[in-house]
């Protein structure tokens, strides 16, 4: 069985994380994605992005973002560049770019300006602010949205300085937006013939990750802040508590699982206690559940209560990024992935988090232009051609 994206091409005018991350999606279920740089600037900048290379031209920040894609150099802004690359476009399903808000129309990598060249070809954008309005020229990045977005002022301690989330969550949140963007393009696409431009940005994605914040705010007019031990602002116990050896968190965001919490820890009685039946009552009473838990929890270690618990109380070890990918869970789902690196040899490194019957593809991410003369000779160019746009500088 083939997998789900196979025969869908994507050309991708892409850079750093956000664009790059979403584009890898398609590309681990099948879909061709070539990424398209500039051969006179070095390519995508996160080639060059330390501290920790594979070989001198593979840094391992970029291949994070690009397996199994292809790279193709082109240079976009002269104008036999563009014309090799709307004999691309002509192949293409869609063109995703992840660039500043007023550069796809100055490239030409709008819908209004590939149309005529293929009617059917969607034309999906990642920016910063938008295409649109006042911000539609400013560079933008994740933590700067995690900042006005609101996300350092519900992070960390009360009482602590603001503090960003921990992972580029905007980037990838924005990546699998732009990723959505370009398979609803396409579905739409092939129903009617006629392609589209659609647009994601990382400051709308920060701000429609609030969810239920955004919704208490905006209806009630309430604030959410800071709470201590990473509690949950509603639902009581959900947070951080003490074990015998260091931490746990206790999830039990539904209500049947406080009973099953409370059975475990051999106290039925606190399932009995009509204070603490309800999500309501237990929030009244969330100063005491904490005191309550912390001196159950510790009689046994993390490790202990870990067994105790198993598919019966939702609960998780706090771990540092190393435990988490030591981790046997980790290993024996097979949810870490080897690749061979020509030049250098096996890398490691996080498989595809969606799974399908068949396995996915294992490619590393490409050396720059790689595939630049077998996709160029696919639309007929000789080599004669070839060598003459290479010694122009335009491929």
């Amino acid at each position: 069985m083939a997998l789900p994206l196979e025969g869908v091409r994507v050309l991708a005018v892409e850079q750093y994380g956000a664009g790059p991350f979403g584009t890898q999606f398609l590309a681990d279920q099948g879909a061709e994605v070539i990424k398209i740089e500039n051969p006179n600037d070095g390519g995508d900048f996160a080639r060059g992005i330390g501290p920790y290379f594979f070989t001198p031209e593979h840094s391992e920040f970029f291949h994070a973002y690009n397996r199994n894609k292809k790279s193709l150099t082109l240079d976009l802004s002269r104008p036999d560049g563009m014309a090799v690359f709307h004999d691309m476009v002509k192949t293409a399903d869609a063109v995703a770019s992840n660039l500043r808000g007023d550069v796809p129309a100055k490239l030409g990598l709008t819908y209004e300006d590939l149309k005529g060249v293929n009617p059917g070809v969607v034309c999906a954008h990642l920016s910063a602010y938008g295409r649109t309005g006042a911000r539609a020229d400013w560079p933008g990045f994740d933590y700067l949205m995690q900042a006005e977005a609101g996300y350092f002022a519900v992070t960390g301690e009360p009482g602590g300085p603001p503090a960003r989330f921990g992972l580029s969550v905007v980037d990838q949140m924005t990546g699998l937006a732009l990723a959505y963007a370009v398979l609803a393009g396409i579905t739409g696409a092939r129903a009617t013939g006629e392609g589209r431009d659609l647009d994601v940005s990382l400051f709308d994605v920060a701000l429609s990750n609030l969810a239920y914040p955004a919704m208490w705010y905006l209806n009630e007019g309430h604030v959410t802040g800071r709470l201590e031990r990473s509690q949950h602002p509603s639902l009581t116990p959900c947070q951080l508590y003490t074990t015998a050896d260091g931490w746990i968190f206790i999830m039990c965001n539904k209500e049947k699982f406080w009973p099953e919490l409370c059975d475990a820890l051999g106290r039925a009685d606190w399932a009995a206690d009509a204070r603490l039946e309800t999500f309501q009552g237990r929030l009244e009473h969330r100063a005491e559940v904490q005191e309550m838990l912390d001196a159950a929890l510790a009689g046994k270690t993390t490790a202990e209560w870990l067994e105790v618990f198993a598919g019966k109380v939702p609960a998780a070890p706090i771990n540092d990024i190393g435990q988490a990918l030591d981790s046997p869970f980790v290993s024996e789902g097979g949810r870490v992935q080897d690749l061979e690196l020509a030049g250098y040899g096996t890398i490691r490194a996080v498989a595809p988090p969606v799974k399908t019957a068949e396995p996915p593809p294992a490619r590393p991410a490409p050396a720059l232009g790689q595939h630049t003369d077998e996709l160029l000779g696919e639309l007929g160019y000789d080599a004669d051609r070839i060598d003459g746009l290479r010694a122009a500088k335009i491929i």
